[in-house]
């Protein structure tokens, strides 16, 4: 067996690619995907080759950890039935080549637990079920306070406030791009120089910018915390007497759990979190390259998803 998929051979070089397919074990399932997301945090790292080394980095690689697809076969020990809908969170499943995050291709081979039931009527939308489940790892640590200050107004950071105003709060959001400043609904968005305050007990940085974090230590309340939520290409570092003064802390928000996305299909089912509205642009699979250079270098993408119900 074997699928189209989207391979980086190299930084800015990706191709799609007729790979093989690891044959599926008695607890795998078959997926054909419908829909992928394009990242604009880690896959752009991947793609400009700033990506920092981590265990499985290299090139060739899969990209992709935003795939929505059907069950299309099922292993006897498998609990997803055939023609389900479902999330997949990346695969690994092309032999020799990395599969880092192995999402972005017309068919996966993935163990029966990573193939997560979402509602049908999520359709494409349901691509941002990682992203979402992210936000809400960034925003629930235990005995922590609701951000009530985020940076950036990109497609994670709306998710954090969406999730923040569900859990009742009231943040406000930092933008700089004024392009990304609409689509708001239930809190305000700022360029920080017309922001006053400097109380904030706990400010989420999603933006990735590195070069932030004086100026985010300036706007804490004592005892507040900044929750490193964005995935940084360079090194961190603060001047030490204002954080000092005000004994600020640090977090580093990782990589969701599945607790995480338990809480996120909760709020779905609720209605008390939308997915809708945050995909901004849509590709046919077979032009993923330009697709991919759109996503990273296009200001008004807030979202690229791929199609691939056209490929086999």
């Amino acid at each position: 067996m074997d699928t189209v998929a989207v391979l980086l051979e190299a930084p800015e070089r990706l191709v799609l690619s007729r790979l093989e397919l690891s044959p599926p074990g008695e607890a795998d399932v078959v997926v054909d995907v419908e829909w992928s997301g394009i990242s604009t945090g880690t896959e752009r790292l991947l793609w400009s080759g700033r990506m920092p080394h981590f265990p499985g980095m290299g090139y060739p690689l899969v990209p992709g950890y935003e795939s929505v697809g059907r069950v299309a076969a099922a292993g006897p020990a498998a609990k997803r039935r055939v023609g389900e809908r479902v999330f997949v969170p990346g695969a690994r499943c092309f032999g020799a080549v990395r599969g880092l995050f192995g999402g972005a291709a017309a068919r996966l081979v993935v163990p029966d637990a990573r193939a997560v039931p979402i509602d049908e009527a999520l359709g494409a939308d349901g691509v941002l079920m990682a992203l979402a489940a992210t936000a809400q790892h960034a925003i629930a640590a235990p005995h922590a306070a609701l951000p009530d200050l985020i940076i950036g107004h990109g497609v994670l950071g709306r998710l954090v406030a969406r999730l923040v105003v569900a859990a009742g709060g009231t943040p406000v959001v930092w933008e700089s791009n004024p392009a990304r400043r609409d689509g708001a609904s239930g809190y305000a968005v700022l360029c920080a120089e017309t922001d006053p305050r400097r109380d904030y007990r706990c400010i989420c940085d999603v933006s990735g910018d590195s070069l932030l974090l004086d100026s985010l230590v300036q706007r804490l309340a004592p005892g507040g915390e900044i929750v490193l939520a964005g995935f940084y290409g360079a090194p961190l570092s603060f001047s030490f007497p204002p954080a000092f003064m005000r004994e600020a802390r640090f977090r580093v928000a990782a990589e969701w759990k599945e607790a995480d996305l338990v809480s996120v299909r909760r709020l779905l089912d609720a209605g008390r979190l939308s997915l809708e509205g945050l995909i901004t642009h849509r590709s046919a699979a077979t032009a993923a390259p330009a697709a991919y250079r759109t996503a990273f270098t296009d200001p008004a993408c807030l979202k690229m998803i791929l199609d691939w119900r056209a490929c086999s």
